[in-house]
Order: structure tokens, then C-alpha cells, then sequence
């Protein structure tokens, strides 16, 4: 019987990644949607749990006995329920580093995809409807040295500023759970309060985790506070929008526009109100996908389990309880 610690996967790894693993570990993949009954089996004996994306809660971790580390190939950890996996001595991992450039790529990449109406108008000339010169009721928003107010000021939501305020010369505000005078000095960001941050923005960027305090935190009250000109970005987690309140902002004008990386639900009902709206950006959660960016998030995180099954302390431990 081999005396090396078992890893589950429940997703599957690019081949040198696995490859990587199974280097210092027995590695079993098992999709649980597939193959239930295998995994409850295989999570019995394991040590370490990697993937992203399944729910681990009170009854997943009731099957698994002997479990030392959960690697979450993601930079967000609302799906592992915290205080079950401390309260068992469970070390939890996640990627917040591997990704921060891609994600800030792609929130900038949708701030002005927003703002200049890009989604629309190629899909206007696509269709034939591009038969004279561009008319006023076509024209986007400027970019460039407006405010832009960021929700989160996390390691993406620092690259983010720094990005906007050198390279697009805007004033850039921040909300925070806490002030953060490294971040303001790096990146020329200024710190608000919620309220000033939403009623000073052009646009209002979300970058933050969802946790109990963040979930609903943009509602009816966040987008009447709102420039009736404000774009609105979401590059956190659906949840942390109250989506009717959406809906009813961007319909009776309280808003410009918005630009939605997350939704509540993903995939997204095709006939979802927000799809039909010619002033929404809908994107099927791209933030971090692209090849080399989700083949290092996947290899970072396979260095933390391969860390943690063999007693040393990995990189990125998930603090939360």
C-alpha cells in the first residue's frame, strides 16, 4: 500500500499539472456530477481536495475523514464554508496572486467596452445596420480623466486603479473595509466613504469577495445614490447585486449603463431581463480566462496541496472562520 498522501481532483488538471502531483502524491480524478457515489468513496481516504467551484459544506466534509487541505483553483472562496473547514483543522488555499494582471485586463477591457458601446455597435455593423455615418444617438462616454470608484481594494482592485489613474488619467476613489495608505500611495487612489464614493463616480467598479457583509451590498439605495450618467462594472460576484434593483436603475434611468462580468445565477437564463437590455455588457465570466492565466492559477494551486499534504505551509491560506 502506498504511504504517499492522496489528493482528489474533481476537476481536471492540465497534464503537467496532474503530472505535477502525482510526482509527490497519489492522485485520483473524480467529476462529482458524474460519478457521485466514486467520489464519496475516493474523499473518504483523501487528504487534500482540489478544483473550484463545488460547494464544501457541513455535509461534503462529514464524508471526508481524514481531509488536511482544500486547494480552491480560484482567487474567490464563497463556495467553501469557512467556519466547517476551521473548525476541523482544515487548511484552505486559494490563487490570489497568478491572476491579478488578467482580471485587471478585463475589468478595464469591459469599462470601455461599456462606456464606448462596443458589444452594441459590432453587433449593429454585423447585422447590416451600419448604412450611414455614425449619428449622435450611437455615441459612447469618454474614459479617460474621469472618476472611477472602486469597491474593493483588494490586490486586483490596486492594479485596477493604478492601470486607470496612469494610463487613463483618472481620479480614482476606493471603498474599503479598511483604509489603505500603501495601495493610496502606489496607485494615487483617494479613499471614500460608500455613500461619497457612488455619488462622486463616473463609474463605479465592484471588485470586492462576497461575504455575509458584501451580499445585496449594491441595491435600490447604492444606485439612487448614483450619477444618472454612471457606469456600473461588476467584476465580484453576482450576489453582491441585488439584480431586480439593477434592473429597475437601468430602466428608469438612475444609471447610464452597466457592465456585468457575474450574474446570481451562471450560466445566465438566456431570457434573463439584463440580456435584452442594449445597454448592459454581458459577459459569461470571463475575468480570468484566458490560457495562461488559468493554467498558472491551476499550478498554483497544485503547489499549495502538494504543500500542505506533506506538512508545509502553503502560500495563500484562506484566513476565515
Amino acid at each position: 500500500m502506498s504511504t504517499m498522501p492522496k489528493i482528489l481532483s474533481y476537476v481536471e488538471p492540465p497534464e503537467d499539472v496532474l503530472a505535477f502531483m502525482k510526482e509527490h502524491a497519489v492522485v485520483t480524478v473524480v467529476r462529482p456530477k458524474k460519478e457521485e457515489e466514486r467520489f464519496y468513496e475516493e474523499l473518504a481516504e483523501a487528504d487534500a481536495l482540489y478544483g473550484a467551484g463545488l460547494r464544501i459544506d457541513e455535509n461534503l466534509l462529514a464524508h471526508a475523514l481524514n481531509l488536511k487541505v482544500i486547494s480552491n483553483v480560484s482567487v474567490g472562496y464563497d463556495n467553501l464554508n469557512m467556519g466547517a473547514i476551521s473548525k476541523r483543522g482544515i487548511t484552505a488555499t486559494h490563487t490570489p496572486t497568478v491572476l491579478i494582471d488578467t482580471m485587471a485586463d478585463t475589468m478595464i477591457g469591459l469599462m470601455i467596452a461599456t462606456a464606448r458601446r462596443m458589444p452594441e455597435l459590432n453587433n449593429m455593423v454585423k447585422t447590416g445596420g451600419w448604412k450611414k455615418p455614425l449619428t449622435s444617438e450611437y455615441f459612447g462616454t469618454n474614459v479617460h480623466h474621469k472618476t472611477l470608484g472602486i469597491i474593493g481594494m483588494g490586490r486586483i482592485g490596486e492594479e485596477v486603479a493604478r492601470r486607470a489613474s496612469l494610463g487613463f488619467r483618472m481620479e480614482v476613489m476606493y471603498y474599503n473595509r479598511r483604509r489603505k495608505p500603501d495601495a493610496e500611495h502606489n496607485t494615487g487612489a483617494s479613499y471614500a466613504g460608500l455613500h461619497e464614493l457612488l455619488q462622486s463616480s463616473d463609474f463605479v467598479m465592484v471588485l470586492t469577495p462576497l461575504t455575509s457583509e458584501t451580499r445585496g451590498l449594491i441595491n435600490a439605495e447604492a444606485f439612487g445614490s448614483m450619477q444618472q450618467h454612471a457606469v456600473f462594472l461588476n467584476g465580484s460576484r453576482g450576489q453582491v447585486v441585488v439584480e431586480e434593483d439593477l434592473i429597475q436603475a437601468l430602466n428608469d434611468g438612475e444609471i447610464a449603463s452597466a457592465g456585468l462580468d457575474v450574474f446570481e445565477q451562471e450560466p445566465v437564463d438566456p431570457e434573463h431581463p439584463l440580456l435584452g437590455m442594449e445597454n448592459v455588457v454581458a459577459l459569461p465570466h470571463i475575468g480570468t480566462a484566458t490560457h495562461e492565466t488559468r493554467h498558472a492559477m491551476a499550478m498554483d494551486a497544485a503547489r499549495q496541496c502538494v504543500d500542505g499534504v506533506h506538512g508545509r505551509t502553503p502560500e495563500h491560506v484562506i484566513q476565515g472562520g
